[in-house]
């Protein structure tokens, strides 16, 4: 009995953990903080215009493994930034140079943007699964409680089954809270590496 109320209390933390719908046109999206599709250049470029580069960084492969290193978030922003000046302070265009420099993390960091908030609709979907899955277990628990033999074997079986279920959900839940700040981090770095990059230039 004892173990029953702990399913029904995981339960209840189950069906408060998906309550939550911070946009109504964005029903998978499991942050409190508003969902943002992608970087918009003007809110993070105050530089001159990158129309002309486009995908050409991709070209350079000085820049290409710049980039690459730069939209690591293994490597910290402050070392990143060196990073930038050291280039910017070898090269003889130091305009183009930063432009490409610019292109490659806007087209590099918005990727992964665009992979952090698919990964999190889609657990987001999980999760929802697995409420009904949780919820159906837990009526088949009850009735196994209630029927005129009960079979304490199988009750037994059941119960365990709501709590794994439910545990896996709640860390499942911590985790998406931690990777919902993973966009803003993206952003911010976006934003700093690109004012290094103007400064640099100037």
């Amino acid at each position: 009995m004892i173990k029953s109320l702990i399913a029904m209390a995981m339960l209840s933390l189950v069906a408060n953990g998906t309550a939550q719908a911070a946009d109504p046109r964005y029903p998978d999206w499991p942050c409190v903080q508003a969902k943002v599709p992608e970087i918009s250049i003007p809110a993070v470029w105050a530089g001159p215009p990158i129309d002309d580069v486009a995908n050409s960084w991709k070209d350079d492969a000085a820049v290409t493994a710049l980039v690459e290193r730069l939209a690591s978030r293994r490597i910290p922003v402050e070392q990143a930034q060196m990073a930038v000046a050291e280039f910017l302070s070898q090269s003889s265009d130091k305009t183009k140079a930063g432009k490409l420099i610019f292109a490659g993390l806007f087209d590099s960091l918005n990727a992964q943007r665009s992979a952090v908030l698919s990964g999190l609709e889609r657990v987001m979907r999980k999760q929802r699964e697995a409420v009904e899955k949780i919820r159906a277990d837990t009526a088949s628990l009850q009735a196994a409680q209630s029927a005129a033999s009960p079979d304490q074997a199988k009750i037994d079986e059941l119960n365990n089954q709501v709590l794994w279920e439910a545990r896996i959900f709640d860390d499942r839940r911590r985790v998406v809270s931690f990777v919902c700040e993973v966009p803003t981090i993206i952003d911010q770095r976006l934003f700093a590496l690109s004012r290094t990059i103007q400064q640099e230039m100037e």
